[in-house]
């Protein structure tokens, strides 16, 4: 049989960006069973520009479908791309009457049913684990058989809607075949169509999650069970990717990745006998089931970012979701993940049905310390209600559409708004397209709540420490500090959203329009804006230069310049030690004035603030790159040569250039 495995369209620039690995593997087993199959990413199609956007799209993707005169079309479908796939199911049944259509993937295994009674062009639903399902309905359909002993199968026979029983699930993921990429379109394909910087492919180390959160449908798919595939299997997996497709980065898709120690640390171990931890890869984790011990092994194997799945900072509504993290765990565990050269994303979700605004604002402020801390990166949504979860049985009936979730984007096709089919197929069924919906909260109203994660990141990326400090100077929570915030800028800006930009141009001036209201002893909060103010400029861009041994001792030629991404700030407080405190957790008022002077830099990627002494700091700010080093040091000799003799002073500065240059502070010697 001719099999074409579709990937529906969709395009977010964040979001499916590379190979759709469920469909290759499906494509895979086809293959070697004797069928011919084909994997068609509609997503990629529309990114290189050989599909149209507007009302025409379902029509021309079903063509592209319908060209090849496949048997059967299986449709790959997440949550944000079931509209899409039923509209261009209901096109392709219009060009190939007596083709098959199927349909998998966690939206469609969970309301299998109720698909089937109401879009008759859908003729199966694969539930659940689809290989075998998979394998066993091709056999079925190309002998004309009848498929109704195919476990984990709903299917249409004449009116009637069956559900066969379900299917176990593979006892060992290893029976499976290696993918084969060669059947979808090439990683540097993708790479390019989705402007990535490296050629990226998908490594599945294992299926399940034990846990019970109530808004996740993984566990209830792969039924709480966890299994992985053999670590011998997947460093091969991982050099065909490189050496064969030109693999340079991997995406772990396991959620329990780091759940069973003694996996992570021979899956590392192996990477790293193979020559693969040159490759970066990312992972999720819990903060729970990794050390610094451990975060050390993974970043000798290549492990480049992980994301840590927080949710929420408040005890109450981590019991209410049944999410058994030790929020505790956190601030220690972002450092020791950083420590080891590891970027963390840290992911929030706010706006669940109980939550009191408290509630709200503890998850708000847990956010806020993971900026003061730094090197992180804060993902904030409100809840999506995904088929299959608890949430969706529970709440189900409350559902109302106000504002779109983040899994709720993508599908924008017509100059930014959806097309009308699809607002009317999801207008007509909240259940069966849950997540276009929002669950009201109880103690806030959604707009609010979208706002804060759309936009509250803002503040934690760029005035952690200032808005932390606001917040106790003026006795106000997070939250209505944000809104206070937002509308003083559309106000004043006219921007009816708050941008990186907008931020940055805005916050110091929203502080000082509330300085009437700021007790006098939180005084120090003015150098604390200036401060962060500092460190957002030095933090652009910017080409690494091989330092080396630095040779200043033709330096009387040289015309020093200060590096464009440092700068230089006296402060009227100490800084660092505010700045320490705020780290600690300690946010406090009355603190005494003291000279500060601090240098903002740029390395490898990294903002540093580290203080300097006078001498340092006045050193810096002669560097101008006008004047030769003996300009510089006469002109310093006064203030601080007293007592040495000038030549002796000369060899200081020298020294001391030697020093800042070393620190990257300086333009390298332009002829040593």
């Amino acid at each position: 049989m001719k099999v074409s495995l579709v990937f529906p369209p969709f395009h977010h620039p964040a979001l499916y960006n590379l190979p759709p690995l469920g469909l290759i593997n499906l494509a895979t087993l086809a293959q070697r069973a004797g069928h011919e199959a084909r994997v068609v990413d509609l997503i990629l199609a529309l990114r290189e520009g050989e599909l149209p956007f507007g009302p025409g799209l379902y029509v021309a993707c079903a063509e592209r479908i319908a060209a090849a005169r496949p048997d059967v079309v299986a449709f790959g479908a997440q949550c944000t791309t079931y509209p899409p796939t039923l509209g261009i199911a209901r096109e392709v049944r219009r060009l190939l009457p007596h083709a098959r259509i199927l349909l998998g993937g966690h939206n469609a295994s969970f309301v299998a049913r109720e698909t089937l009674e109401r879009f008759s062009w859908i003729d199966a639903v694969v539930r659940g684990e689809g290989e075998q399902t998979f394998g066993e309905l091709l056999d079925v359909w190309s002998a004309g058989g009848d498929p109704r002993h195919v476990a984990g199968l709903s299917w249409r026979a004449g009116a009637e809607v069956v559900d066969n029983p379900e299917r176990d699930l593979l006892a060992d993921l290893n029976v499976l075949p290696l993918p084969d990429y060669s059947l979808a379109p090439s990683l540097e394909r993708y790479r390019r169509a989705c402007d990535l910087s490296r050629s990226i492919a998908v490594l599945e180390v294992g299926r399940g999650c034990p846990h019970q959160c109530v808004y996740c449908s993984e566990s209830a798919l792969w039924r709480r069970r966890c299994r992985t595939f053999a670590v011998a299997r997947l460093i091969e997996e991982m050099t065909r990717l490189r050496d064969d497709h030109g693999a340079q980065c991997f995406l772990l898709a396991y959620d329990q990745f780091t759940a069973e120690r003694g996996f992570v640390e021979d899956f590392c171990r192996q990477v790293i006998a193979a020559g693969l931890h040159r490759l970066s890869w990312y992972c999720i984790s819990r903060l729970d089931t990794v050390d610094a011990e451990l975060l050390r092994l993974m970043r000798a194997a290549g492990c480049e970012s992980l994301c840590y799945g927080i949710d929420s900072g408040s005890a109450r509504t981590l019991a209410f979701i049944r999410k058994q993290v030790a929020v505790d765990k956190l601030g220690p565990r972002v450092l020791d993940t950083t420590a080891a050269g590891i970027t963390p994303t840290l992911s929030f979700v706010v706006g669940f049905p109980e939550e009191e605004r408290a509630d709200i604002d503890a998850t708000l402020l847990l956010a806020l310390q993971t900026g003061i801390e730094g090197n992180s990166n804060p993902l904030l949504q409100i809840p999506t209600v995904l088929p299959g979860t608890e949430l969706h049985a529970c709440y189900g009936r409350t559902l109302v559409r106000e504002v779109d979730s983040y899994f709720a984007q993508g599908i924008e096709f017509d100059a930014g708004r959806r097309l009308a089919e699809d607002e009317t197929l999801i207008n007509a069924d909240p259940l069966l397209f849950s997540s276009f919906y929002n669950l009201p909260c109880r103690g806030m109203e959604l707009r609010e709540l979208e706002r804060l994660a759309g936009e509250f990141s803002l503040i934690v990326n760029l005035y952690p420490k200032s808005f932390r400090i606001l917040t106790a100077a003026l006795g106000t929570s997070p939250s209505a500090l944000f809104s206070r915030f937002s509308a003083w800028v559309e106000e004043n800006s006219g921007l009816a959203r708050l941008t990186p930009a907008a931020c940055f141009a805005w916050f110091a001036g929203f502080v000082d329009s509330l300085k009437e209201e700021i007790p006098d002893p939180w005084r120090h909060l003015p150098a604390m804006v200036a401060y962060e103010t500092r460190a957002i400029e030095t933090a652009r861009p910017s080409a690494p230069q091989a330092v080396g041994n630095v040779d200043v001792t033709g330096a009387s030629a040289w015309r020093p310049a200060l590096r464009e991404q440092v700068l230089l700030e006296e402060f009227a407080f100490d800084l660092p030690q505010i700045v320490a405190d705020l780290r600690a957790g300690v946010v406090r008022s009355g603190y005494e004035q003291r000279s500060c002077l601090l240098v903002f830099r740029q390395v490898e990627g990294r903002q540093e603030v580290c203080a300097i002494n006078a001498f340092g700091h006045d050193l810096l700010h002669q560097c101008n790159g006008e004047e030769d080093l003996d300009a510089i040091a006469r002109r310093l000799y006064a203030r601080h040569g007293a007592g040495q003799d000038p030549r002796e002073f000369l060899l200081n500065c020298r020294e001391a250039l030697r020093q800042l240059q070393t620190m990257q502070l300086l333009h390298p010697h332009p002829n040593p």
